[in-house]
């Protein structure tokens, strides 16, 4: 049923979608043509031919990169290398702060942990897994024959290279499912990027905003065998030589031109439920929101202080400050633009022409009611879970055993954990739950608390600061030594009863939201599969799930609210006019100040002598299209995708055509700061630059 729903005619909106690769023949290909693509399907997707997709990976999992020369060189964000870059920072190489560029290829940097992974082809196999269970006795019998059918797919899809990697996936809310088989590289080395103050310009205030002014880019290097396969790291790999690598434009873009991005976004929810919505704006966002904030003071409040706090805890306070600010802009958003209200009414539609029909009432009639009656049913636990892993489970000397009981794991854990700023976020942390969550849900220290410490929470965690071995690599090693030696274990650090409470704490409620979680899967399920029967001739494109999509678009300005007209460019102009030397998030470099002021932008810079930043477009992106390529009709570089913007957040729910847009760092910026600023020049002989 669901193949024949995709292979209906053209999509309604052709700016909203994020659509798959292997059905941009039947579903995309034409309305593309027709805004101006001059690219067929399989230049941009190919099993037996190199494509545009060869040029494309999934970078470190979370992001998206663009392979730009013969040499296995890579583009993606700077916010996405970000991790990566500060844990190759100390306070005497700090390459957050002051930016690096490897002036050869001795020069680069080996990005421990980091890998990319390119796609290698998508396989149907919905049919093949429907029929292997199709005489299951029961659900036990079911899912041991569709386990062992998975297994068998993926064991055969790697048979004959065992350089690939398997796995399928599900699609439409197991409506469907795809064979992905994919091939990864583990040596990836840190080529370059400009410090914060131009990659991360704006930081949290200009966090998914616009007009926006941020060189949001980083530069790595994908390494290989002599055999150009997949390898760890070692110095006798080599620069991997790739199958496509992307031509770059420096055209730019105007208005109404065509635009396309292909990447890996994350996660949405476009089938979210009136009370799903509810729960996520009500409970998630708003206690997500909430505690983050306050954690957030405590670090940002140390970080400003000691350098040495700034590079331990920046990553970790730019992953926290991102889905911080995103939950208030949706929060603010799903108000603005009533999105309950809007699902509610697609329910009440979509009930309505269930009920026409008994086969369907049999099929999916109590579709929408399993699910948001489970919601309801649920709201206690959810609201302890979240209470529980935003604020105890945030607290990092809880996490310490098992960080410290692996060697290497142990290193990176300590080199990036403070105690006293830990210190002091563990009293707040426990001081939230305690007034926000229910009594019969406080661990058992909460007793302690009361009967030891007087009822002081600080005192509490004083003691506990004070006493574990797990507050530096120093305490312990020397106690793991001093164990060993008498024969002992760790077990009776205050940490490792702490960690036990906590358990205790979530097995009162992960079976109920567990169970909970089947109930509404399966509804939706059926939920979804009704949908697109009724949708009929009417092409959808299923969640984002974090495999390779495509959305195509046009260059385009918008209106926010009444009277107020946003630009789609924007200039280095902007970057002098936000300047302010006192606050740390809009600092500006003296070297850009110069080139700015002399005008030194080279072939850079647009036809009025202004130089161009980052430009908008209204592509269907998520979180996980960070870096993504943003390409012309022809396939050729325009810029990379970094945010989405404020008055759209509701996005991963509901898409609006008129507000959404999608916010790129334009290519031309990139090369003016590797070339002109980090005198970098020599990587552009690499790339092939369409002049």
């Amino acid at each position: 049923m669901v193949c024949a729903i995709l292979l209906g005619s053209a999509p309604l909106k052709a700016d909203e979608g994020m659509w798959l690769l292997p059905l941009l023949e039947k579903l995309n290909i034409k309305k593309m043509q027709e805004m101006g693509c001059k690219l067929s399907a399989e230049d941009i997707y190919s099993i037996n031919n190199s494509s545009l997709k060869d040029a494309i990976v999934h970078f470190g999992g979370g992001c998206t990169a663009e392979i730009v020369s013969d040499k296995g060189l890579l583009f993606t964000n700077h916010h996405c290398g970000y991790g990566n870059i500060q844990a190759l920072s100390t306070v005497e190489h700090d390459y957050l702060k002051d930016g690096y560029w490897a002036m050869s290829l001795k020069e680069e940097l080996p990005a421990k942990g980091l890998s990319v992974t390119f796609i290698d082809k998508f396989v149907d196999v919905t049919e093949r897994l429907n029929k292997a269970v199709a005489k299951a006795k029961n659900d036990e019998d079911y899912k041991k024959r569709w386990n062992k059918e998975v297994e068998k797919i993926k064991e055969e899809a790697v048979k004959a290279d065992p350089t690939l990697q398997a796995r399928v996936t599900s699609f439409y809310n197991d409506n469907m499912y795809l064979l992905i088989t994919t091939r990864t590289f583990k040596d990836i080395r840190f080529v370059g990027a400009p410090p914060s103050s131009i990659g991360k310009f704006g930081a949290d205030t200009d966090n998914w905003m616009w007009p926006r002014h941020t060189g949001d880019f980083s530069v790595f290097r994908i390494y290989a065998d002599k055999n150009n396969n997949p390898a760890e790291y070692s110095e006798e790999n080599v620069p991997y030589t790739p199958k496509q690598s992307l031509k770059i434009s420096l055209k730019g873009v105007k208005e109404n031109d065509f635009a396309m991005i292909i990447g890996f976004p994350g996660r949405t929810t476009r089938f979210m439920s009136s009370e799903e919505a509810l729960e996520t704006q009500k409970i998630n966002n708003a206690i997500s929101i909430y505690v983050r904030g306050e954690k957030q003071d405590i670090w940002m409040n140390d970080m400003l202080a000691d350098p040495k706090v700034r590079i331990q805890y920046s990553s970790k306070y730019a992953g926290s400050s991102n889905g911080w600010k995103k939950w208030m802009g949706m929060n603010e958003t799903f108000d603005k633009l009533n999105i309950v209200e809007r699902r509610a009414a697609e329910e009440k539609a979509f009930n309505e022409w269930v009920a026409a029909d008994p086969k369907r009432v049999e099929k999916y009639g109590t579709a929408v009611e399993t699910i948001n009656n489970t919601i309801k049913e649920r709201a206690e636990y959810a609201y302890v879970y979240r209470y529980l892993s935003e604020t105890l489970s945030a607290i990092e000397l809880i996490k310490a055993p098992q960080r410290a009981q692996r060697g290497g794991t142990r290193q990176a854990f300590y080199k990036d954990y403070s105690a006293s700023t830990d210190r002091k976020l563990a009293k707040r942390m426990i001081a939230i739950y305690k007034e926000k969550v229910d009594a019969k849900y406080h661990p058992a220290f909460f007793a302690e608390i009361d009967s030891k410490f007087g009822g002081s929470i600080d005192a509490f965690v004083d003691n506990l600061f004070d006493t574990s071995v797990y507050t530096s690599e120093e305490k312990y090693n020397e106690a793991a030594k001093a164990a060993v030696a008498a024969g002992k274990d760790l077990s009776s650090d205050p940490v490792e009863a702490l960690r036990k409470d906590l358990h205790k704490v979530s097995g009162m409620i992960m079976p109920k939201l567990l169970e909970s979680s089947a109930k509404i899967n399966a509804a939706k399920k059926a939920y979804v599969a009704g949908t697109l029967e009724m949708m009929g001739d009417n092409a959808s494109y299923p969640d984002a799930n974090s495999t390779m999509r495509l959305t195509y678009s046009k260059v385009l300005p918008y209106s926010p609210k009444d009277a107020v007209i946003y630009d789609y460019i924007t200039t280095l102009d902007g970057v002098m006019e936000k300047e302010d030397p006192n606050n740390w998030e809009f600092v500006v470099p003296a070297k850009l100040k110069e080139l700015w002021k002399a005008k030194d932008f080279g072939e850079y810079a647009l036809e009025n002598g202004k130089m161009p930043v980052a430009f908008l477009c209204n592509g269907d992106i998520t979180g996980g299209n960070s870096g993504s390529p943003v390409l012309n009709d022809k396939g050729e570089l325009l810029g990379l995708a970094f945010d989405g913007n404020w008055e759209a957040m509701s996005g991963d729910v509901i898409f609006e055509p008129s507000l959404q847009r999608c916010i790129n760092v334009d290519i031309r910026y990139v090369l003016f700061i590797i070339d002109k600023f980090g005198g970098a020049g020599y990587l552009l002989n690499e790339m092939n630059i369409v002049r």
